[in-house]
């Protein structure tokens, strides 16, 4: 039963992938844990780095002042092209029409990865919550952080929107984050650090903060 309402919450992601059209290969990744919020989302990818990423909530509960979280998202992200690169060939290795990706260990749930890809070379696709294959298991584990970075980014926005002292302590935990390799990809949030950086009506620190990101997106 549990998998079956798995199998159900993945239908209920937008899977934009099959409606591509032309020869270009395409990449997704999604995402279900019914414990997180937000519950599901899905991040497609094409080879220059250019993509699309989409989340829902699920049953969460509203948000309090003391627990606010990114709403829905729907928007185009750009991740860099040498992690874009690492991705499609890692997905190039992998035969997955003949081939499951999921260990059946023991492991805690973690969540429900699903990839997919579409190319001229080929195609197929493998879902697992812990995977046998140590390179598909370190590419779940960096697309979950790649997302995690993304939903910062969302919380930044509605932060500054209505609480701004609230900034501060975000981007605190992002640059942890960052620097304990849980937060790559800083470049996908560079429109609100960009914003942060040049906002004059939030803290001193935040703007700098921010700025430091920012140079390391560069990097």
């Amino acid at each position: 039963m549990k998998a079956f309402i798995l199998a159900l919450a993945m239908l209920a992601l937008p899977t934009v992938i099959a409606a591509e059209t032309g020869s270009d290969p395409v990449f997704q990744v999604e995402f279900t844990n019914p414990g997180l919020t937000p519950s599901l989302w899905a991040l497609t990818l094409h080879p220059d780095g250019s993509g699309h990423f989409h989340s829902e909530r699920g049953n969460a509960p509203i948000d309090t002042p003391q627990t606010l979280e990114a709403p829905n998202v729907d928007r185009d992200i750009r991740l860099s092209t040498e992690f874009t690169a690492r991705v499609f060939a890692t997905a190039r290795r992998h035969d997955w029409s003949s081939t499951s990706c999921e260990s059946h260990m023991k492991v805690a749930f973690q969540g429900w990865k699903k990839f997919v890809y579409r190319g001229p070379d080929g195609q197929g696709e493998c879902s697992f919550n812990y995977s046998k294959d140590k390179e598909m298991q370190a590419l779940g584990d960096s697309l979950v952080d790649v997302a995690g970075t993304i939903l910062t980014g969302a919380r930044l926005e509605l932060l500054l929107q209505h609480d701004r002292l609230g900034l501060d302590k975000e981007l605190e935990m992002l640059t942890v984050a960052h620097n304990e390799g849980r937060a790559p990809q800083i470049c996908v949030i560079r429109g609100i650090l960009e914003r942060l950086a040049m906002d004059e009506d939030v803290m001193e620190r935040v703007r700098r903060r921010a700025k430091a990101l920012l140079q390391r997106a560069r990097e």
